[in-house]
């Protein structure tokens, strides 16, 4: 239990057991906080992968599978894990602030861009139903997963179930974009969803630990379609 509740802590002080870092009250807050019910907006952008399915790129639960994974490994889903990682071992506002803006300056596409700022201004206000003073410490702008990673950590809710509970809605998001694009029945996209579950637990423990040094991504399709969405005519999302 002792070592358990080392890891969780790794790289902050925390004055909690491991028992409490694990209390209802935060599981509470992570299941609320990332729910699609949270008012986000995360469902009005596909990040990209509206422009792959009407390239023809993803047709199918395999292709889906293959983008996600993709992005997962290498992408725009890694990169925000390790984002918000450094946002939860952030002691001060003045780190906080430079690894939002190093966040800000790895987005590829303006419209990625908007995406991660609408999404983490809706979450500050959202949140402020949880008075918190890490809400103050915030950047402006400050970046979607920034602010899940700030907020979790300000609540001693452990790194890695934030990580894992913002990876899983965000490829949540991503199927239900190709549910309703390809489309793909729930039952199709349940199925990619499970497949990807060992990869989603891998990622979270990686990112945990990982240093901004270990950024680097190479899905250059995802960010080429992000940055051709905007010409994308007819649309239905927002990226």
């Amino acid at each position: 239990m002792a070592l358990a509740a080392t890891r969780w802590a790794r790289g902050r002080r925390v004055d909690h057991d491991f028992g409490l870092m694990t209390a209802p009250s935060a599981l509470h807050k992570l299941m609320t906080w990332l729910s699609p019910a949270f008012p986000v907006g995360t469902f009005a952008w596909s990040t990209g992968l509206e422009t792959a399915i009407a390239d023809g790129r993803v047709s199918d639960s395999t292709t889906l599978q293959n983008w996600i994974a993709g992005n997962l490994a290498h992408g725009g889903l890694r990169t925000d894990a390790i984002f918000l990682a450094q946002a939860w071992h952030a002691a001060d506002p003045a780190r906080l602030r430079d690894v939002a803006d190093f966040c800000l300056a790895l987005t590829p596409a303006v419209e990625r861009r908007a995406e991660t700022l609408a999404t983490g201004d809706a979450f500050i206000i959202a949140a402020a139903a949880w008075p918190s003073e890490a809400l103050r410490r915030l950047p402006s702008p400050c970046p979607y997963p920034i602010v899940v990673g700030a907020l979790a950590a300000a609540e001693a809710i452990p790194l890695e179930a934030t990580l894992i509970g913002l990876i899983t809605a965000a490829v949540h998001t991503q199927i239900s974009v190709a549910v309703r694009l390809v489309p793909l029945g729930q039952t199709a996209g349940l199925r990619v969803m499970a497949a990807l579950e060992a990869q989603i637990v891998a990622l979270a423990a990686t990112a945990a630990t990982a240093t901004l040094e270990e950024i680097g991504g190479i899905a250059y399709a995802t960010d080429i379609a992000q940055m051709r969405h905007e010409l994308l005519e007819p649309r239905i999302f927002r990226s």
